[in-house]
């Protein structure tokens, strides 16, 4: 599995940074977001480095269909009834952050600190 040792995402993925972890199996990881927008944040993460959305191509379609229909189920356990959001910046232009592909679902009461 490809890593790489300078991103903050794989040290969390690796366990050499804590996180409040809200699942794990052996292809991806969510954990809270530690500046969360909303009352509940979570971020979905491959535990395979890859940089942005825009370096995924066919061999990741099931991955990134994995992320995406993990976020009802996890949204339902943290209480988050009435709708969320789920956003994934890609690039400089796009707000990315963090260069290990992510994906943001957040929910919970409304008005939320961002977004």
């Amino acid at each position: 599995m490809k890593h790489d040792p300078n991103c903050i995402f794989c040290k969390i993925a690796a366990g050499q940074i804590p996180a409040k972890k809200a699942y794990e199996d052996e292809e991806l990881l969510v954990f809270h977001d530690i500046n969360p927008w909303a009352p509940v944040h979570l971020l979905v993460i491959p535990k395979q480095h890859v940089a942005t959305l825009a370096d995924t191509g066919p061999e990741h379609e099931a991955l990134l269909g994995r992320m995406l229909a993990l976020a009802p189920k996890l949204m339902r356990e943290q209480g988050v009834t009435n709708g969320f959001r789920v956003v994934v910046n890609n690039g400089p232009d796009g707000g990315q952050e963090v260069y290990h592909l992510h994906m943001h679902v957040m929910g919970g009461p409304r008005p939320w600190a961002k977004g």
